[in-house]
């Protein structure tokens, strides 16, 4: 058996989220008792909690929602890259060492532990780096912080990049354990035909 990593932090009520964000909740609509043989519960959250993707719909008016997007850049090859203690921004001189053959999938851990409570402190992607990974044949970029924008962003400039460059997502991952190198990435979204982004169960397996 191929080993496993799972990179995804869990979801509860204290999981950290963006400020604004919807926290877990959960309540039982049905217990097990005389007359009911389930438990049935109800979920309220937001699709940005955890390791999740944003669809392009997030940052774009009229774009597809999660739902509507192609699987293919969830699952394959996919190399993680180290930039740990990069500061605010990541740019190409952080990851130029570990592009040659490069896969189509890229996740970068820019920090030693991945945070559990929320701080607008954490390091996102400066918009050339997108434009530049782009050129390399990258489709989908994943990062161990909370977004691949500045948390006090307003423009959101590397999401728009995104959107125009026709990239996709993965934000919130815990990368803590894994050393930089390729891997299979199983990174795939529910099938939510109005949402702007999707959870996902982010797992790396080993070539």
């Amino acid at each position: 058996m191929k080993k496993l990593w799972d990179i995804s932090p869990p979801i509860a009520p204290d999981s950290p989220l963006f400020p604004g964000d919807t926290a877990y909740s959960q309540q039982w609509t049905a217990t097990l008792g005389p007359g009911c043989p389930v438990n049935i519960s109800a979920i309220t959250m937001s699709p940005h909690i955890g390791a999740h993707t944003d669809a392009p719909l997030h940052y774009g008016a009229g774009a597809p929602s999660i739902g509507q997007v192609d699987l293919l850049p969830y699952l394959g090859p996919c190399r993680v890259i180290h930039a740990i203690g990069c500061g605010p921004l990541i740019r190409s001189e952080h990851l130029n060492h570990a592009v040659a053959a490069l896969p189509p999938r890229v996740l970068v851990r820019t920090c030693s532990k991945a945070p559990t409570a929320w701080s607008p402190e954490f390091s996102a992607f400066a918009p050339e780096t997108i434009t530049w990974l782009a050129g390399l044949g990258v489709r989908l970029i994943g990062i161990d912080s909370q977004s691949v924008d500045p948390a006090d962003s307003k423009t959101l400039d590397s999401h728009q990049l995104l959107l125009q460059l026709d990239l996709r997502v993965l934000e919130n991952l815990v990368l803590d354990d894994i050393a930089a190198g390729d891997y299979e990435l199983i990174a795939l979204p529910l099938k939510l035909m109005h949402a702007d982004a999707s959870p996902v169960r982010a797992v790396l397996r080993e070539l």
